[in-house]
Protein backbone atom coordinates (compact mmCIF):
# COMPACT_ATOMS: atom_id res chain seq x y z
CA UNK A 1 0.00 0.00 0.00
CA UNK A 2 1.39 3.37 -0.99
CA UNK A 3 1.55 6.27 1.44
CA UNK A 4 0.00 9.68 0.87
CA UNK A 5 2.57 12.17 -0.46
CA UNK A 6 1.73 14.95 1.98
CA UNK A 7 1.70 12.60 4.98
CA UNK A 8 5.42 11.87 4.75
CA UNK A 9 6.24 15.58 4.50
CA UNK A 10 4.16 16.26 7.63
CA UNK A 11 5.68 13.24 9.38
CA UNK A 12 9.24 14.48 8.88
CA UNK A 13 8.58 18.10 9.83
CA UNK A 14 10.60 19.87 12.52
CA UNK A 15 14.01 20.20 10.88
CA UNK A 16 14.93 23.87 10.58
CA UNK A 17 15.45 25.51 7.17
CA UNK A 18 18.91 26.89 7.89
CA UNK A 19 20.79 26.11 4.66
CA UNK A 20 21.41 28.66 1.92
CA UNK A 21 21.68 27.79 -1.79
CA UNK A 22 25.44 28.38 -1.73
CA UNK A 23 25.80 26.08 1.28
CA UNK A 24 23.67 23.41 -0.42
CA UNK A 25 25.85 23.46 -3.54
CA UNK A 26 29.07 23.26 -1.57
CA UNK A 27 27.66 20.53 0.68
CA UNK A 28 26.81 18.52 -2.42
CA UNK A 29 30.29 19.01 -3.81
CA UNK A 30 31.75 18.15 -0.42
CA UNK A 31 29.84 14.89 -0.36
CA UNK A 32 30.88 13.89 -3.88
CA UNK A 33 34.48 15.18 -4.06
CA UNK A 34 36.28 12.98 -1.58
CA UNK A 35 38.52 9.97 -1.64
CA UNK A 36 36.79 8.74 -4.80
CA UNK A 37 38.65 11.41 -6.77
CA UNK A 38 41.78 11.93 -4.69
CA UNK A 39 42.51 8.36 -3.64
CA UNK A 40 40.11 5.88 -5.21
CA UNK A 41 40.94 7.20 -8.69
CA UNK A 42 44.20 5.26 -8.44
CA UNK A 43 42.17 2.04 -8.56
CA UNK A 44 40.24 3.28 -11.60
CA UNK A 45 43.45 4.24 -13.42
CA UNK A 46 44.82 0.78 -12.71
CA UNK A 47 41.81 -0.74 -14.46
CA UNK A 48 41.36 1.57 -17.44
CA UNK A 49 44.70 3.34 -17.94
CA UNK A 50 44.33 6.74 -19.67
CA UNK A 51 40.84 5.66 -20.80
CA UNK A 52 39.77 6.31 -17.20
CA UNK A 53 38.62 9.63 -18.68
CA UNK A 54 35.90 7.73 -20.57
CA UNK A 55 35.05 5.71 -17.45
CA UNK A 56 34.35 8.83 -15.44
CA UNK A 57 32.44 10.45 -18.30
CA UNK A 58 30.08 7.43 -18.35
CA UNK A 59 29.72 7.59 -14.57
CA UNK A 60 28.96 11.32 -14.82
CA UNK A 61 26.19 10.62 -17.35
CA UNK A 62 24.61 8.08 -14.98
CA UNK A 63 24.85 10.57 -12.11
CA UNK A 64 23.12 13.25 -14.20
CA UNK A 65 20.25 10.85 -15.02
CA UNK A 66 19.80 10.12 -11.33
CA UNK A 67 20.17 13.72 -10.19
CA UNK A 68 17.63 15.11 -12.65
CA UNK A 69 15.13 12.41 -11.68
CA UNK A 70 15.64 13.16 -8.01
CA UNK A 71 15.33 16.91 -8.62
CA UNK A 72 11.78 16.58 -9.95
CA UNK A 73 10.63 14.64 -6.91
CA UNK A 74 12.51 16.75 -4.32
CA UNK A 75 10.92 19.96 -5.57
CA UNK A 76 7.43 18.46 -5.32
CA UNK A 77 8.01 16.78 -1.95
CA UNK A 78 10.87 18.23 0.14
CA UNK A 79 11.64 15.79 2.97
CA UNK A 80 14.66 14.60 4.95
CA UNK A 81 13.88 11.02 3.93
CA UNK A 82 14.18 12.12 0.29
CA UNK A 83 14.46 9.11 -2.02
CA UNK A 84 13.48 6.77 0.83
CA UNK A 85 10.24 8.71 1.24
CA UNK A 86 9.70 8.78 -2.53
CA UNK A 87 10.21 5.00 -2.77
CA UNK A 88 7.69 4.54 0.04
CA UNK A 89 5.23 6.81 -1.78
CA UNK A 90 5.64 5.80 -5.41
CA UNK A 91 6.77 2.18 -5.12
CA UNK A 92 5.92 0.40 -1.85
CA UNK A 93 6.65 0.95 1.88
CA UNK A 94 8.80 -2.20 1.71
CA UNK A 95 11.09 -0.62 -0.90
CA UNK A 96 11.17 2.60 1.11
CA UNK A 97 12.22 0.56 4.15
CA UNK A 98 14.91 -1.26 2.14
CA UNK A 99 16.44 1.78 0.50
CA UNK A 100 16.58 3.89 3.68
CA UNK A 101 18.34 1.19 5.69
CA UNK A 102 20.57 0.20 2.77
CA UNK A 103 21.59 3.79 2.16
CA UNK A 104 22.24 4.30 5.86
CA UNK A 105 24.45 1.21 5.82
CA UNK A 106 26.22 2.36 2.64
CA UNK A 107 26.94 5.78 4.10
CA UNK A 108 28.22 4.33 7.36
CA UNK A 109 30.57 2.04 5.45
CA UNK A 110 31.56 4.81 3.02
CA UNK A 111 32.41 7.15 5.88
CA UNK A 112 34.42 4.31 7.38
CA UNK A 113 36.31 4.22 4.09
CA UNK A 114 36.85 7.99 4.25
CA UNK A 115 38.09 7.60 7.83
CA UNK A 116 40.59 4.94 6.72
CA UNK A 117 41.75 7.23 3.91
CA UNK A 118 42.15 10.14 6.34
CA UNK A 119 44.33 7.91 8.50
CA UNK A 120 46.46 7.02 5.47
CA UNK A 121 46.92 10.71 4.70
CA UNK A 122 48.01 11.42 8.29
CA UNK A 123 50.72 8.76 8.06
CA UNK A 124 52.29 10.92 5.34
CA UNK A 125 53.36 13.27 8.16
CA UNK A 126 53.36 10.75 11.03
CA UNK A 127 54.66 7.47 9.63
CA UNK A 128 54.21 4.49 11.89
CA UNK A 129 51.20 5.83 13.77
CA UNK A 130 48.16 3.51 13.82
CA UNK A 131 45.39 4.24 11.33
CA UNK A 132 42.62 3.46 13.80
CA UNK A 133 43.73 6.27 16.11
CA UNK A 134 43.27 8.91 13.42
CA UNK A 135 40.07 7.33 12.10
CA UNK A 136 38.42 7.26 15.52
CA UNK A 137 39.52 10.78 16.46
CA UNK A 138 38.19 12.33 13.26
CA UNK A 139 34.88 10.48 13.60
CA UNK A 140 34.32 11.80 17.14
CA UNK A 141 35.04 15.40 16.10
CA UNK A 142 32.79 15.34 13.04
CA UNK A 143 29.96 13.64 14.92
CA UNK A 144 30.04 16.58 17.33
CA UNK A 145 30.01 19.07 14.45
CA UNK A 146 26.90 17.42 13.04
CA UNK A 147 25.11 17.62 16.39
CA UNK A 148 25.12 21.43 16.19
CA UNK A 149 22.51 23.43 14.24
CA UNK A 150 22.22 22.70 10.52
CA UNK A 151 23.38 26.25 9.75
CA UNK A 152 26.59 25.63 11.69
CA UNK A 153 27.05 22.35 9.87
CA UNK A 154 26.44 24.10 6.53
CA UNK A 155 29.00 26.82 7.28
CA UNK A 156 31.59 24.27 8.40
CA UNK A 157 31.07 22.14 5.31
CA UNK A 158 31.03 25.17 3.01
CA UNK A 159 34.57 26.19 3.96
CA UNK A 160 35.80 22.61 4.21
CA UNK A 161 34.57 21.92 0.68
CA UNK A 162 35.95 25.25 -0.53
CA UNK A 163 39.49 24.10 0.31
CA UNK A 164 39.33 21.14 -2.04
CA UNK A 165 37.38 22.90 -4.77
CA UNK A 166 39.98 25.68 -4.81
CA UNK A 167 42.76 23.11 -4.86
CA UNK A 168 41.19 21.21 -7.76
CA UNK A 169 40.77 24.40 -9.79
CA UNK A 170 44.39 25.40 -9.09
CA UNK A 171 45.55 21.86 -9.92
CA UNK A 172 43.70 21.96 -13.24
CA UNK A 173 45.07 25.41 -14.17
CA UNK A 174 48.67 24.60 -13.22
CA UNK A 175 48.50 21.15 -14.77
CA UNK A 176 47.01 22.41 -18.02
CA UNK A 177 49.66 25.13 -18.21
CA UNK A 178 52.44 22.58 -17.82
CA UNK A 179 50.91 20.19 -20.35
CA UNK A 180 50.44 22.94 -22.96
CA UNK A 181 53.80 24.61 -22.27
CA UNK A 182 52.48 27.95 -21.04
CA UNK A 183 55.49 29.70 -19.48
CA UNK A 184 57.53 26.49 -19.36
CA UNK A 185 58.53 23.52 -21.56
CA UNK A 186 55.46 21.53 -22.52
CA UNK A 187 55.00 18.17 -20.79
CA UNK A 188 52.76 17.08 -23.63
CA UNK A 189 50.30 14.23 -23.88
CA UNK A 190 52.63 11.33 -24.65
CA UNK A 191 51.46 9.36 -21.62
CA UNK A 192 47.89 9.36 -22.93
CA UNK A 193 48.63 7.33 -26.04
CA UNK A 194 52.36 6.60 -26.21
CA UNK A 195 52.70 3.91 -23.57
CA UNK A 196 52.37 0.15 -24.27
CA UNK A 197 48.71 -0.59 -24.96
CA UNK A 198 47.96 2.95 -26.02
CA UNK A 199 45.02 4.97 -24.72
CA UNK A 200 42.98 1.90 -23.76
CA UNK A 201 45.56 -0.65 -22.56
CA UNK A 202 43.04 -2.97 -20.91
CA UNK A 203 40.34 -2.65 -23.55
CA UNK A 204 36.66 -2.01 -23.02
CA UNK A 205 36.63 -4.32 -20.00
CA UNK A 206 39.11 -2.05 -18.22
CA UNK A 207 37.03 1.02 -19.09
CA UNK A 208 33.88 -0.65 -17.78
CA UNK A 209 35.56 -1.65 -14.52
CA UNK A 210 36.72 1.96 -14.15
CA UNK A 211 33.07 3.05 -14.30
CA UNK A 212 32.47 1.26 -11.00
CA UNK A 213 35.03 3.53 -9.32
CA UNK A 214 33.45 6.48 -11.09
CA UNK A 215 30.03 5.64 -9.63
CA UNK A 216 31.53 5.56 -6.16
CA UNK A 217 33.20 8.90 -6.83
CA UNK A 218 29.88 10.53 -7.72
CA UNK A 219 28.07 9.02 -4.76
CA UNK A 220 26.99 11.97 -2.65
CA UNK A 221 25.38 13.96 -5.46
CA UNK A 222 22.04 12.85 -4.04
CA UNK A 223 22.85 14.70 -0.81
CA UNK A 224 21.22 17.95 -1.94
CA UNK A 225 17.82 16.25 -2.17
CA UNK A 226 18.19 15.17 1.47
CA UNK A 227 18.72 18.82 2.44
CA UNK A 228 15.36 19.73 0.86
CA UNK A 229 13.69 19.61 4.28
CA UNK A 230 16.21 22.13 5.66
CA UNK A 231 16.28 24.82 2.98
CA UNK A 232 13.91 27.83 2.92
CA UNK A 233 12.90 27.68 -0.77
CA UNK A 234 13.39 24.15 -2.17
CA UNK A 235 11.50 24.84 -5.42
CA UNK A 236 14.21 27.30 -6.50
CA UNK A 237 17.31 26.28 -4.60
CA UNK A 238 17.27 22.51 -5.20
CA UNK A 239 17.14 22.50 -9.04
CA UNK A 240 19.73 25.28 -9.27
CA UNK A 241 22.09 23.56 -6.83
CA UNK A 242 21.71 20.15 -8.48
CA UNK A 243 22.32 21.46 -12.00
CA UNK A 244 25.38 23.52 -11.09
CA UNK A 245 26.82 20.71 -8.98
CA UNK A 246 26.41 18.09 -11.72
CA UNK A 247 28.24 20.29 -14.25
CA UNK A 248 31.05 21.17 -11.85
CA UNK A 249 31.57 17.57 -10.80
CA UNK A 250 31.83 16.40 -14.40
CA UNK A 251 34.39 19.07 -15.23
CA UNK A 252 36.39 18.59 -12.04
CA UNK A 253 36.68 14.84 -12.37
CA UNK A 254 37.29 14.57 -16.10
CA UNK A 255 39.77 17.45 -16.32
CA UNK A 256 41.65 16.53 -13.15
CA UNK A 257 42.04 12.89 -14.19
CA UNK A 258 43.14 13.93 -17.68
CA UNK A 259 45.98 15.90 -16.08
CA UNK A 260 46.91 13.03 -13.74
CA UNK A 261 47.23 10.42 -16.51
CA UNK A 262 49.00 12.91 -18.79
CA UNK A 263 51.60 13.87 -16.20
CA UNK A 264 52.43 10.48 -14.74
CA UNK A 265 52.48 7.16 -16.64
CA UNK A 266 49.32 5.28 -15.73
CA UNK A 267 51.45 2.26 -14.81
CA UNK A 268 52.88 4.31 -11.93
CA UNK A 269 49.64 6.03 -10.89
CA UNK A 270 47.22 3.11 -11.02
CA UNK A 271 47.14 0.67 -8.15
CA UNK A 272 44.85 -2.04 -6.85
CA UNK A 273 46.13 -1.49 -3.29
CA UNK A 274 45.59 2.13 -2.30
CA UNK A 275 48.61 3.47 -0.43
CA UNK A 276 48.95 7.02 -1.71
CA UNK A 277 46.81 9.43 -3.70
CA UNK A 278 47.74 9.71 -7.41
CA UNK A 279 47.46 13.49 -6.96
CA UNK A 280 50.26 13.42 -4.40
CA UNK A 281 52.24 11.23 -6.81
CA UNK A 282 51.98 13.93 -9.47
CA UNK A 283 53.71 16.46 -7.22
CA UNK A 284 56.32 13.94 -6.17
CA UNK A 285 56.93 13.22 -9.85
CA UNK A 286 57.77 16.86 -10.65
CA UNK A 287 59.94 17.15 -7.52
CA UNK A 288 57.76 19.61 -5.57
CA UNK A 289 58.00 18.01 -2.15
CA UNK A 290 56.40 20.91 -0.27
CA UNK A 291 53.62 21.09 -2.82
CA UNK A 292 53.06 17.38 -2.28
CA UNK A 293 52.68 18.03 1.43
CA UNK A 294 50.21 20.80 0.68
CA UNK A 295 48.26 18.49 -1.62
CA UNK A 296 48.22 15.87 1.11
CA UNK A 297 46.58 18.48 3.35
CA UNK A 298 44.01 19.11 0.62
CA UNK A 299 43.15 15.44 0.18
CA UNK A 300 42.93 15.10 3.97
CA UNK A 301 40.45 18.00 3.92
CA UNK A 302 38.57 16.21 1.14
CA UNK A 303 38.27 13.04 3.18
CA UNK A 304 37.12 14.94 6.28
CA UNK A 305 34.65 16.97 4.24
CA UNK A 306 33.27 13.78 2.71
CA UNK A 307 32.99 12.26 6.19
CA UNK A 308 31.18 15.32 7.49
CA UNK A 309 28.67 15.38 4.62
CA UNK A 310 28.04 11.65 4.78
CA UNK A 311 27.45 11.69 8.53
CA UNK A 312 24.76 14.27 7.77
CA UNK A 313 23.25 11.95 5.15
CA UNK A 314 23.30 8.88 7.37
CA UNK A 315 21.73 10.71 10.31
CA UNK A 316 18.89 12.10 8.16
CA UNK A 317 18.10 8.63 6.83
CA UNK A 318 17.97 7.26 10.37
CA UNK A 319 15.86 10.26 11.42
CA UNK A 320 13.43 9.49 8.58
CA UNK A 321 13.25 5.84 9.67
CA UNK A 322 12.53 6.91 13.24
CA UNK A 323 9.77 9.30 12.18
CA UNK A 324 8.20 6.55 10.08
CA UNK A 325 8.39 4.09 13.02
CA UNK A 326 10.64 1.85 10.89
CA UNK A 327 13.31 2.30 13.59
CA UNK A 328 13.09 3.18 17.30
CA UNK A 329 11.24 6.49 17.52
CA UNK A 330 14.06 8.00 19.58
CA UNK A 331 15.95 8.48 16.31
CA UNK A 332 13.22 10.88 15.20
CA UNK A 333 13.86 13.27 18.09
CA UNK A 334 15.47 16.68 17.60
CA UNK A 335 17.61 18.72 19.98
CA UNK A 336 17.06 22.42 20.74
CA UNK A 337 19.01 23.36 17.61
CA UNK A 338 16.79 21.21 15.39
CA UNK A 339 19.39 18.48 14.83
CA UNK A 340 18.54 14.74 15.23
CA UNK A 341 21.13 14.05 17.93
CA UNK A 342 20.23 10.38 18.63
CA UNK A 343 20.43 9.54 14.92
CA UNK A 344 23.76 11.39 14.62
CA UNK A 345 25.31 9.61 17.63
CA UNK A 346 24.13 6.19 16.44
CA UNK A 347 25.58 6.86 13.00
CA UNK A 348 28.87 7.98 14.56
CA UNK A 349 29.14 4.74 16.52
CA UNK A 350 28.52 2.75 13.36
CA UNK A 351 31.26 4.66 11.58
CA UNK A 352 33.74 3.88 14.34
CA UNK A 353 32.94 0.19 13.97
CA UNK A 354 33.57 0.36 10.21
CA UNK A 355 36.79 2.33 10.64
CA UNK A 356 38.03 -0.28 13.14
CA UNK A 357 38.07 -2.81 10.31
CA UNK A 358 41.15 -0.97 9.04
CA UNK A 359 43.10 -2.86 11.72
CA UNK A 360 42.18 -6.22 10.21
CA UNK A 361 43.47 -5.95 6.62
CA UNK A 362 45.63 -3.61 4.50
CA UNK A 363 42.84 -3.78 1.87
CA UNK A 364 40.36 -2.22 4.32
CA UNK A 365 39.60 0.78 2.13
CA UNK A 366 38.96 -1.43 -0.89
CA UNK A 367 36.62 -3.77 0.98
CA UNK A 368 34.69 -0.94 2.61
CA UNK A 369 34.39 0.70 -0.79
CA UNK A 370 33.01 -2.44 -2.44
CA UNK A 371 30.29 -2.89 0.16
CA UNK A 372 29.32 0.79 0.02
CA UNK A 373 29.11 0.72 -3.77
CA UNK A 374 26.45 -2.00 -3.73
CA UNK A 375 24.29 0.17 -1.50
CA UNK A 376 24.92 3.26 -3.63
CA UNK A 377 24.00 1.54 -6.89
CA UNK A 378 20.91 -0.06 -5.32
CA UNK A 379 19.86 3.40 -4.10
CA UNK A 380 20.35 5.01 -7.52
CA UNK A 381 18.31 2.22 -9.17
CA UNK A 382 15.48 2.78 -6.69
CA UNK A 383 15.60 6.55 -7.32
CA UNK A 384 15.13 6.09 -11.06
CA UNK A 385 12.39 3.47 -10.59
CA UNK A 386 10.62 5.80 -8.14
CA UNK A 387 10.80 8.61 -10.67
CA UNK A 388 9.31 6.48 -13.44
CA UNK A 389 6.37 5.72 -11.12
CA UNK A 390 6.24 9.37 -10.03
CA UNK A 391 5.76 10.45 -13.64
CA UNK A 392 2.85 8.05 -14.07
CA UNK A 393 1.04 9.83 -11.22
CA UNK A 394 1.87 13.41 -12.21
CA UNK A 395 1.20 15.12 -15.52
CA UNK A 396 4.24 16.99 -16.92
CA UNK A 397 2.45 20.34 -16.75
CA UNK A 398 2.07 19.89 -12.96
CA UNK A 399 5.83 19.78 -12.38
CA UNK A 400 7.78 22.93 -11.45
CA UNK A 401 10.93 21.25 -12.81
CA UNK A 402 11.08 18.75 -15.68
CA UNK A 403 14.10 16.75 -16.83
CA UNK A 404 14.78 16.47 -20.57
CA UNK A 405 14.50 13.35 -22.75
CA UNK A 406 12.11 11.54 -20.42
CA UNK A 407 12.02 8.53 -20.19
CA UNK A 408 15.01 7.68 -22.39
CA UNK A 409 17.65 9.12 -20.07
CA UNK A 410 16.20 7.23 -17.11
CA UNK A 411 16.07 3.98 -19.03
CA UNK A 412 19.67 4.40 -20.24
CA UNK A 413 20.88 5.20 -16.73
CA UNK A 414 18.92 2.28 -15.30
CA UNK A 415 20.38 -0.16 -17.85
CA UNK A 416 23.94 1.01 -17.11
CA UNK A 417 23.44 0.71 -13.35
CA UNK A 418 22.04 -2.82 -13.65
CA UNK A 419 24.97 -3.74 -15.91
CA UNK A 420 27.44 -2.45 -13.34
CA UNK A 421 25.73 -4.36 -10.54
CA UNK A 422 25.85 -7.60 -12.55
CA UNK A 423 29.52 -7.01 -13.40
CA UNK A 424 30.37 -6.59 -9.73
CA UNK A 425 28.64 -9.87 -8.90
CA UNK A 426 30.56 -11.77 -11.60
CA UNK A 427 33.99 -10.35 -10.68
CA UNK A 428 35.70 -12.97 -8.53
CA UNK A 429 38.88 -10.93 -7.93
CA UNK A 430 37.33 -8.41 -5.58
CA UNK A 431 34.00 -6.79 -6.45
CA UNK A 432 31.83 -9.81 -5.65
CA UNK A 433 32.42 -8.93 -1.97
CA UNK A 434 29.72 -6.31 -2.48
CA UNK A 435 27.22 -9.02 -3.45
CA UNK A 436 28.42 -11.38 -0.72
CA UNK A 437 27.58 -8.67 1.83
CA UNK A 438 24.87 -6.73 0.00
CA UNK A 439 22.46 -9.50 -1.01
CA UNK A 440 22.23 -11.11 2.46
CA UNK A 441 21.74 -7.59 3.83
CA UNK A 442 18.69 -7.07 1.60
CA UNK A 443 17.31 -10.47 2.59
CA UNK A 444 17.80 -9.68 6.29
CA UNK A 445 16.07 -6.31 5.84
CA UNK A 446 13.15 -7.93 4.03
CA UNK A 447 12.66 -10.46 6.83
CA UNK A 448 12.90 -7.62 9.36
CA UNK A 449 10.24 -5.69 7.44
CA UNK A 450 7.84 -8.66 7.50
CA UNK A 451 8.37 -9.04 11.26
CA UNK A 452 7.91 -5.29 11.77
CA UNK A 453 4.60 -5.33 9.87
CA UNK A 454 3.28 -8.23 11.91
CA UNK A 455 4.27 -6.58 15.20
CA UNK A 456 2.61 -3.34 14.09
CA UNK A 457 -0.54 -5.22 13.07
Amino acid sequence: MRVDEAEITRREAGLRPGLSRAQMTMIGLGGAIGTGLFMGSGIAIGYAGPAVIISYAIAAFIAVCMVLSLSEMAVMHPAAGSFGAYAETYLTPWVGFLVRYTYWMAQIVAVGGEAVAAGVYMTYWFPGTPLWMWSTGFTVILTYVNSRSVHSFGSFEYWFAMIKVTAIVAFIILGASALLGIGQPAVGFHNLTGLPGGFMPNGLHGVWMGVIMGIFSFTGTELIAVTSGETPDPKKSIPAALRSMAVRLGLFYVLALTIVVSFVPWTETGAKLVEQSPFVKVFHHVGLQHAAGLMNFVVLSAALSGMNANIYLASRMLFSLGRGSFAPTVFGRLNKDGAPTPAIVASGLGIMAMAAISKLTPLAYNYLFGIATFGAIFTWIVIILSHLSFRRRHRPEELPVRMPFFPWMQLAGLALLIGILVTMGLDTDFWNISWIIGVPWLVLLSVSYVIWKRVRA
